[in-house]
C-alpha cells in the first residue's frame, strides 16, 4: 500500500510540473464520473467492444497498445479477444485504480499498465501490431488526444499494424432553434431592464453541447472533415472545408449543428457509430453554432459555408473556429452572408 501511495504521489508530483491547462485535462479523468459517463455510453463502448472482440483472428497473439487507457475497458476486451499482451498508458491517477480492475479480473498477467504521457514513457516491445484508443472529443477535435495517437502510430506500430478506430468524419447541417436561440443568445438582450449586450457577443462565440432532435435539421448533412489515422499528420488537425447545405424544406436556419462518425474498417465486417441527431444518444451529444442572422430558406435552395478550424495558441486542446455563410436566392431580402467566430474552451 505504501509503494502504491508512492506512485500516486509521483504521478502527482508530475502532474503540478504541466502546464496549468495540461493539468487541468488529465486531472479531469481522476475522477470516476467521467469514466462512468463514458462505459455507460452504450453506443461508443459496445461499438469498441464489437469491433475487438468480435475480431478474435485480428486480435489473437497480437501485442496492442491502449492509448488513453482510462480505466482499462479496452485492453481487457482485447484479452478477450487473444491479444498476447496489452499496454495501457494514462497520464491520469485513474490508472492506479485501473490495475485493480484488471487484477480482480485475472488479467494482471496479460496488461501492463503504465502512468505517463505518451511521448514521454518507455514501453516493454520496441514495436506493437495494433493500437486502440479512444480518443475523440467534443466535435472530434476539442480536447482530443489525436496528436498523442499518431505519436504513438509513428513511434510504435508494426509495418503493416492495425489502428482502432481508423477512420473519423465531420458532418455539418443547418438547424431550425429559434426557441432555445431565443432563450440562449436573444436573453442578453434586457436583463431586468439593463442592456447586456456585451454578453450576447461572448454567448454567441461560445458553441452549445446539447442534444439536438433529428426534426430540428433542415438541411441535408455535408462532410466537412475526413481523417485516415493511417495517413493523416498533426497538421491536418487544422484544416478549412468549404461545402453546400442543401435545404430539405422551406423554414428557418438559426444555428449549425456538427458532429461526428467513427469507423473500425480493420475489423471483418466494418463497425461504425455516429454522434449524430439522427442516431442514438452518446455522450459527445452535437456541437450547435447559432449564427447572428436568421436565415429564412425554402426547399431546393443551398447555404454554402467555409468552415475554418485550427488548435487555439494558447492551448492547443482548445479550438478556434470559424464559419462563413452564405445564402444567396432570388428574393435580395433573405439572402444573406455573414462570419461568425467561436471559441470551444
Amino acid at each position: 500500500m505504501a509503494g502504491k501511495n508512492m506512485e500516486i504521489d509521483a504521478a502527482e508530483a508530475k502532474l503540478k510540473n504541466m502546464e496549468h491547462s495540461e493539468q487541468h485535462y488529465f486531472k479531469s479523468y481522476d475522477h470516476h464520473g467521467i469514466h462512468e459517463e463514458m462505459l455507460k455510453d452504450e453506443v461508443r463502448t459496445k461499438s469498441y467492444m464489437n469491433a475487438i472482440v468480435q475480431n478474435k483472428h485480428i486480435f489473437k497473439d497480437k501485442v496492442v497498445l491502449d492509448v488513453g487507457c482510462g480505466t482499462a475497458i479496452l485492453a481487457m476486451f482485447a484479452v478477450k479477444a487473444g491479444a498476447k499482451h496489452v499496454i495501457g498508458v494514462d497520464m491520469s491517477t485513474m490508472i492506479f485504480k485501473a490495475r485493480e480492475i484488471v487484477a480482480v479480473n485475472g488479467m494482471a498477467d496479460k496488461i501492463t499498465l503504465i502512468q505517463g504521457k505518451m511521448e514521454e514513457v518507455e514501453l516493454p516491445y520496441p514495436e506493437v501490431d495494433i493500437i486502440i484508443s479512444e480518443w475523440m472529443g467534443y466535435f472530434l477535435l476539442y480536447e482530443s488526444m489525436l496528436d498523442t495517437v499518431l505519436y504513438a502510430r509513428d513511434r510504435y506500430l508494426a509495418k503493416d499494424g492495425l489502428i482502432f478506430p481508423d477512420r473519423a468524419t465531420i458532418y455539418l447541417a443547418g438547424i431550425e432553434d429559434g426557441d432555445y436561440k431565443d432563450d440562449k443568445i436573444g436573453y442578453w438582450n434586457s436583463v431586468y431592464g439593463f442592456n447586456y449586450t456585451p454578453l450576447k457577443e461572448v454567448a454567441l462565440r461560445e458553441p452549445l453541447v446539447d442534444t439536438v432532435d433529428v426534426q430540428a435539421v433542415v438541411t441535408e448533412p455535408a462532410l466537412a472533415l475526413t481523417l485516415d489515422l493511417y495517413k493523416c499528420q498533426v497538421s491536418d488537425l487544422a484544416f478549412k472545408s468549404e461545402i453546400n447545405l442543401t435545404v430539405r424544406r422551406d423554414d428557418f436556419i438559426h444555428a449549425i449543428v456538427g458532429w461526428f462518425d467513427i469507423e473500425f474498417t480493420a475489423a471483418h465486417k466494418t463497425v461504425r457509430f455516429s454522434t449524430g441527431p439522427h442516431t442514438k444518444w452518446t455522450h459527445w451529444k452535437q456541437t450547435v453554432f447559432y449564427l447572428q442572422d436568421v436565415l429564412t430558406v425554402q426547399q431546393g435552395e443551398s447555404v454554402g459555408l467555409t468552415l475554418r478550424v485550427k488548435p487555439s495558441d494558447k492551448n492547443r486542446r482548445d479550438l478556434d473556429i470559424a464559419i462563413d455563410y452564405n445564402l444567396q436566392c432570388p428574393d435580395p431580402k433573405r439572402a444573406a452572408t455573414g462570419t461568425c467566430t467561436y471559441k470551444m474552451c
